[in-house]
């Protein structure tokens, strides 16, 4: 019977394994999806055959890691949420901004995420609102939700008073100048997003 559990115990760590592979990011409840016992988490860490990442993630130790893993991770923590702001500028390579933070945009009735790591700063917005102009970029194997380059930098403006009008300024410049969006989305997201007389000056100015 021991000869047994142990071969049934060594299965269900191979298959672990196999997911891992598959997801670069596994998190516990992949392994219980699949029907399979979590403990073989805990051996295979304990074996060095995976490595925690994060509370309830795990990754081969091999596994490469990109510049945005931490997006990676809090995507797969909050399926709900999309990449915004300073993060999603990051992302798209637009300005100078590198947050501390992940900055994600959830439901407005959404209970805030509780991450130990990475540290995250949340927005709320309407559920129409998540779901417009979001890219799903892959990051270590992830499809992580981010809002679009023009969508990114129209939030700027709308949440100028969390992230102040000379990151949005920087952000609309660098965009614009790196071509990272064309014209009319940026006008469309900005009317979308009830900027668009405040952005209006600036945009002018920049494509006069």
């Amino acid at each position: 019977m021991k000869a047994t559990g142990a071969a049934t115990a060594s299965t269900h760590e191979q298959q672990v394994l196999r997911l891992a592979r598959k997801r670069t990011l596994l998190r516990a409840r992949d392994v219980t999806q699949h029907g399979l016992p979590t403990i073989a988490l805990t051996r295979l860490v304990q074996a060095g055959k995976l490595e925690r990442a994060g509370r309830g993630l795990y990754s081969l130790p091999d596994a490469p890691i990109s510049e945005h893993r931490s997006l990676a991770e809090v995507s797969v923590r909050v399926p709900k949420g999309v990449i915004c702001l300073l993060s999603a500028l990051e992302v798209h390579e637009i300005g100078t901004q590198a947050p501390f933070e992940v900055w994600i945009a959830i439901p407005q009735h959404m209970v805030s995420p509780r991450l130990d790591r990475p540290a995250i700063r949340v927005v709320r917005m309407s559920d129409a609102a998540l779901d417009d102009a979001v890219d799903h970029l892959k990051i270590d194997g992830v499809a992580v939700p981010v809002f679009n380059a023009a969508r990114t930098v129209v939030d700027c403006f709308r949440f100028r008073n969390k992230i102040g009008l000379d990151v949005a300024l920087e952000a609309l410049r660098e965009g614009w100048r790196l071509r990272k969006f064309a014209l009319d989305d940026l006008w469309r997201q900005a009317q979308r997003g009830r900027v668009a007389n405040v952005m209006r000056p600036y945009i002018e100015a920049i494509t006069s």
